[in-house]
Parts: structure tokens; C-alpha cells; sequence
């Protein structure tokens, strides 16, 4: 028994179902890094607010050695 002509055949239904399964898979990637991208940005920008206001701490309360004398 012969198949009708306008059926896939086995070969190409596994063909598309590769080239899904690789663009999700890629998408999926993206994604990681996009996310992983923006939690270095957070922790980045953390990091140096902490570093200015420790700064700013540090210079109120050690006293300035230049008083001009």
C-alpha cells in the first residue's frame, strides 16, 4: 500500500522536528544569556553604589589632613 502523495514522509517530519527543536533550543539560550546579562548589570551597579557611599562614609568621618597649616 503505497501513501498518499501530500503525506510527509518519515525522514523529513524528523527533519522539521530537528529544526524546531534547534531554534527552541537556541531561543532558550538567549534567553540565559540575556537574563545572566542582566544580573552582572544589578550586581555591577550594587557594587559600585556600595563603593561611593563607603567612600563618602570614610571621608566624613576620617578628617582631612590639609587644614591649611
Amino acid at each position: 500500500m503505497k501513501t498518499p502523495p501530500d503525506s510527509p514522509s518519515f525522514p523529513f517530519s524528523t527533519f522539521k522536528l530537528a529544526l524546531v527543536g534547534s531554534i527552541i533550543f537556541s531561543l532558550q539560550g538567549c534567553a540565559v544569556v540575556a537574563v545572566a546579562d542582566a544580573a552582572v548589570t544589578v550586581v555591577a551597579t550594587g557594587v559600585k553604589v556600595t563603593a561611593k557611599a563607603v567612600g563618602a562614609v570614610a571621608d566624613a568621618v576620617i578628617p582631612d589632613s590639609d587644614d591649611g597649616n
